[in-house]
């Protein structure tokens, strides 16, 4: 990739020293390897503990909202399939709206859009909470709100590499990534002890009033930053749109391997979609579903903690290949070792080698031009979640024609055969992208990169 030189619109200029909350954080000691504390000195930038809480608060919010929603849908229509569409709309708006509308994330002041857009959804989540609504209108919200879920999200990435300097930026990924896990883990248990203690409405209200103070987080906490925006020769303003984000993604050869490592959970994905089919092959119950499902979502907090923590940065990207690669192994062993302890020491290896995705995910964020950053990780995510829907689709299908242990086969050689080549992709362009002189971006130093 040809790294250019514009003008920016507002903002400092590239290579523009730290923020001085970075450079208090820059001071802190660091062991020989630099990576020990990165927990605590990302935690001690204030700008990031504020978005870090907002953004633990919106998916609280999130996660509570999709529990009363999936209630009030099968309460008042007592149909499974309406229950399920209705569900379908807190997550398929991300298809659409990370290509649409991440680059809003470029176009206006990141601090002041996330909070425009998590106010906005608060209204459209009160009004979801009145009661008696018909169920047409209701659809009709939660597809607006969970709309806007995109470009607050791409400002959200976008910003970060902001606010905490590189040495401890991976880390402060890697802490969004366990707290989302756990919440994860956590709100559907939650969210369904709220929603039969205060009821559907209780909690919907509840989830707008999460959103609300999100926004107060972010606008107390997360200084306001213009909007960083590049000019042609001539001096006109570039506009972003989904193609100039696409060109960059594919155009850049450290992205696409990124890009492509990262899609590899398309394969690994199909597991936990079908922990119940294969909890009855194997003549198990409820309670061996749920700790199926379970099961990577525990190995990913384990790994990205391990990962983060104990590997230094340099050789964390060295790792990404192998890493990736190796999450299909033990999809592979456990479709020819069946068995639930077995299994559940499989999958749980799984999450842990997935820890890769939060280096994979920080490296894509950091060597993106900023003033390109909420498109093309818009349009990422939105690539991201449809690969996964799409290997989930096909595991299902691959289950009813093979039975789920040939799903689990063909998912573990379809890793392999589709990593390999992503796997030594990323290590050419890291290898070139290190021998390469170094150009100034917002975001840092970066590498010079070509097609």
């Amino acid at each position: 990739m040809r790294i250019r030189s514009p003008v920016l619109v507002g903002g400092e200029p590239r290579g523009a020293p730290p923020t001085p909350a970075c450079d208090d954080i820059m001071e802190v000691a660091m062991d020989a390897d630099g990576n020990k504390g990165a927990f605590t000195q990302a935690f001690a930038v204030a700008e990031f503990r504020a978005l870090w809480a907002a953004v633990a608060v919106v998916r609280t919010g999130t996660q509570l909202g999709r529990v009363a929603l999936a209630v009030l849908a099968y309460e008042r229509t007592g149909s499974a399939a309406v229950t399920a569409l209705v569900y379908a709309f807190t997550l398929l708006p991300s298809l659409i709206g990370g290509p649409l509308l991440g680059g809003l994330a470029d176009r206006y002041p990141r601090q002041r859009l996330i909070i425009v857009c998590v106010l906005i959804r608060a209204v459209l989540i009160a009004l979801v909470a009145v009661p008696a609504i018909p169920l047409p209108v209701l659809c009709a919200l939660l597809f607006a709100s969970q709309l806007l879920e995109a470009p607050t999200s791409a400002a959200q990435m976008a910003m970060t590499p902001d606010i905490l300097p590189r040495e401890v930026y991976q880390a402060g990924i890697a802490i969004q990534h366990l707290t989302s896990q756990i919440l994860s883990l956590a709100g559907f248990a939650v969210g369904g002890v709220l929603v039969a203690t205060v009821g559907t409405t209780g909690s919907l209200a509840l989830n707008a009033a999460a959103f609300a103070l999100a926004a107060l987080i972010v606008f107390r906490g997360v200084r306001f930053r213009p909007a960083v925006r590049a000019r042609d020769a001539d001096g006109r303003v570039r506009r972003n749109g989904p193609m100039t984000g696409l060109r960059l993604l594919v155009g850049d050869r450290r992205l696409r391997s990124l890009l492509a490592l990262a899609m590899l959970a398309g394969f690994y994905v199909i597991p936990e979609a079908l922990a119940a089919p294969y909890a009855a092959e194997l003549h198990e119950g409820t309670a061996t579903v749920g700790l199926l499902m379970a099961a990577m979502p525990v190995g990913s907090v384990l790994g990205v903690f391990l990962f983060t923590r104990f590997v230094s940065t340099p050789a964390r990207l060295r790792l990404l290949g192998p890493l990736a690669l190796a999450t299909s192994l033990p999809l592979l062993a456990s479709a020819f070792f069946p068995g639930v302890v077995a299994s559940l020491l499989l999958w749980t290896l799984v999450g842990m080698l997935s820890a890769y995705q939060v280096t994979a995910n920080a490296e894509f964020v950091r060597i993106t031009p900023t003033e390109r950053r909420g498109q093309v990780l818009g349009l990422a995510s939105s690539m991201l979640v449809a690969i996964q829907g799409l290997g989930i689709i096909v595991g299902g299908l691959l289950a009813t024609h093979l039975g789920v242990m040939g799903a689990l086969a063909v998912a573990g050689a379809g890793g392999l055969v589709v990593g390999a080549p992503a796997a030594l992709a990323w290590h050419r362009a890291r290898v070139r992208s290190e021998a390469a002189p170094t150009v100034h971006t917002a975001g840092g130093p970066l590498p010079s990169s070509s097609p």
